[in-house]
């Protein structure tokens, strides 16, 4: 039986292979620290939100409607759903 997830913070609207960033489009608050799983077609994974940024600046916290560029350890597809852990 699969988990029910909550917390839904955002979805991936692109995702830069060569440098493994995916840009985020937030529907809720993230900060440094945070733990996010993002799961889509044929992926499932979580990691720590080591660093982000917005417009190439390094920032601690974002906020809702905001969109960001974050570092992920595996590849991602467009349209993969970000939540919070």
């Amino acid at each position: 039986m699969e988990e029910k997830l909550k917390d839904k913070i955002g979805k991936i609207v692109h995702y830069y292979d060569k440098i493994g960033v995916a840009i985020i489009e937030l529907s809720g608050k993230l900060k440094v620290g945070d733990r996010i799983r993002i799961k889509g077609n044929g992926i499932d994974f979580e990691q720590e939100v080591s660093s982000m940024q917005i417009e190439h600046e390094d920032i601690k916290e974002a906020k809702k409607g905001e969109t960001i560029g974050l570092k992920i350890e595996q590849k991602a597809k467009e349209g993969d759903e970000v939540y919070l852990v």
